[in-house]
């Protein structure tokens, strides 16, 4: 695997916001947490690449909104918030020599937090930073490789993987409240015990959690699913969570890859 992240700007406590109101973020541990989350990643098997610092764009680390990731290409992002559109340049440089590169353009807007994949189904929120233009040009660019995409009404939240992460091979956790369980098609599922607890990054056979959310993290550990808590606090101050702050390929960045993407098209 591997995964790409960002430093973190020395601008985060002007990070946007939409669901939470703003608290003072001590930097210093901000940047500590997120040093703890990269090492764990790495600790994990994955190989780390780092994208250009963006010291000038306050919400620069969470990578995970600028682009879709797939075995058969990427899709480069237009954020809904209008201060986080420069932040996908720097990223679609970075990846262009590795994986076919897929462009959303105006009128729609798409942020990866509100991508769910879950084999080949991919469902994607209708939330304030993702709208119905984005999600029908998603599913145009899929379409040649046989995904099917679903657009997901939520509520309450941020992102739809605010409010729900699928754990391979056949788990759902989610926070009802947020979205509809019924909609994933997942059988096996493990509701929250904190309304903010469904965002946990699945790396390799462990499940990473927010310290945060040590109740939610006891209901997965009696499901069986091996876990393993991060202290990420300060970062959750800028709406943060675990799967965005880093661009994971589980699939190795070679020719191999393109060479898949070209035949699926022909």
């Amino acid at each position: 695997m591997i995964a790409f992240v960002r430093e973190l700007s020395p601008l985060v406590e002007r990070c946007e916001l939409s669901h939470i109101g703003r608290a003072s973020i001590d930097a210093q541990r901000a940047r500590h947490q997120h040093q703890g989350y990269v090492a764990e990643l790495a600790a994990r098997g994955c190989e780390l690449r780092w994208l250009p610092p963006l010291p000038q764009h306050a919400d620069g680390v969470f990578v995970e909104d600028t682009a879709v990731v797939l075995p058969e290409l990427t899709v480069i992002t237009r954020p809904g918030a209008l201060s986080r559109r420069a932040e996908v340049d720097s990223v679609a440089a970075t990846l262009a020599p590795h994986t076919r590169l897929v462009h959303v353009r105006d009128p729609g807007t798409l942020e990866g937090g509100d991508v769910l994949c879950i084999g080949r189904r991919v469902y994607v929120g209708i939330s304030g930073r993702t709208n119905a233009a984005g999600v029908a040009q998603l599913a145009a660019a899929l379409a040649p490789f046989d995904y099917a995409v679903h657009g997901v009404a939520m509520h309450g939240c941020l992102h739809l993987k605010s409010a729900v992460t699928f754990i391979p091979p056949d788990t759902l956790l989610v926070n009802a409240e947020w979205v509809d369980p019924a909609l994933f098609g997942v059988q096996r599922i493990v509701h929250v015990a904190e309304p903010f607890g469904a965002n946990t990054l699945t790396v390799g056979d462990v499940t990473l959690v927010s310290s945060d959310y040590p109740a939610t993290q006891e209901r997965l550990r009696r499901a069986g699913i091996a876990t393993r808590a991060l202290e990420v606090s300060e970062l959750h101050k800028a709406e943060a969570a675990l799967t965005c702050m880093s661009l994971i390929f589980e699939t190795p960045l070679a020719s191999a890859v393109l060479t898949r993407a070209q035949r699926a098209q022909e």
